[in-house]
């Protein structure tokens, strides 16, 4: 994905407000109100003010406003994501070794080279910051999923219903497989894909002690396509090295779907190859930055 597109990934999800906070903590020529309008006319320079070290200060700094209130009124969710993200590059640049959670222990894995490539591109900067805000707005999601009738119900066929349920309840999900037409296949293991990272990035405790059973792990290797012969040896894996295997399939599944291959999108097959990468950079953004302030943006998962 070119610089140009980058930005203005950036640019559709920076309120005005965030804008004009980049501008002014940054110190750039305009500010006030003509700062959203110039920006957004220049959506190239985005990143560069995302990732100025003023601006983590002044977002997650000692002076930053404390309290869910105060941070929603200093600036959108995705800014401080992006920020964060950002922040994790920088971190890394410094550091040959990062902690891995896993119950509430910190093992040091001296992987951070590779992380740093990950955070290299552009794209997967964008691509962390856009799943992490997606989250802010998780509660339940609705979908409209083909039910078929029984024969001798009346209007037999094909009939459409809603389905409510949380998110983040994989198998739930999952089961939309079964239901939604194939154009919208790419979208279903898209979110599993999302889930998956996001569960193992920033809450890995949950997911390997609460997030799948043998029920749901078999059900999940299913919708997955996982071939019968290593549906027994992937079950009684690890829960997140049997997250990273089904979120890098299920993205590579929205990949090989879509029923058109755009920028963005490829950078969805990129993180498929680089599942465990993505997974330990937002285990690092979570522990250094997200929960450090209280995590006021992530509602912790229901046992």
């Amino acid at each position: 994905m070119d610089s140009g597109l980058v930005g203005s990934g950036y640019a559709d999800h920076l309120t005005d407000a965030d804008l004009g906070l980049l501008a002014s903590v940054s110190g750039e020529a305009v500010s006030g109100g003509q700062a959203a309008s110039w920006l957004r006319g220049h959506p190239g320079e985005l990143p560069r003010l995302v990732a100025d070290p003023r601006v983590f200060q002044a977002v997650f700094g000692p002076a930053a406003p404390a309290g869910p209130a105060a941070r929603a009124a200093l600036a959108s969710p995705f800014l401080i994501f992006a920020v964060a993200v950002h922040r994790a590059a920088a971190d890394l640049a410094d550091m040959d070794h990062v902690p891995e959670r896993s119950l509430r222990q910190r093992v040091p894995l001296f992987d951070a080279p590779e992380l740093r490539d990950f955070l290299s591109s552009a794209a997967r900067r964008l691509f962390l910051a856009e799943l992490l805000a997606s989250f802010t707005r998780n509660a339940a999601a609705q979908y409209r999923a083909a039910v078929r009738r029984q024969p001798g119900q009346r209007n037999a066929g094909a009939a459409h219903a809603g389905r409510r349920f949380s998110e983040l309840d994989l198998a739930a999900m999952a089961g939309l497989l079964d239901s939604v037409p194939e154009a919208e296949r790419a979208g279903v293991y898209r979110r599993l894909g999302d889930v998956a990272l996001f569960l193992t990035g920033v809450f890995p405790d949950y997911a390997v002690v609460h997030a799948l059973g043998p029920v749901s792990a078999a059900r999940l290797l299913r919708a997955a396509q996982v071939p019968v012969r290593q549906r027994d040896q992937l079950a009684g894996a690890p829960a997140i090295d049997l997250f990273e295997h089904l979120g890098a399939r299920w993205y590579r599944a929205a990949w090989g779907l879509a029923p058109a291959r755009t920028a963005r999108l490829a950078v969805v097959a990129e993180v498929a190859e680089r599942f465990r990468q993505a997974r330990r950079v937002l285990n690092h953004i979570a522990d250094r930055c997200l929960f450090p302030q209280g995590n006021p943006w992530f509602a912790p998962p229901a046992p």
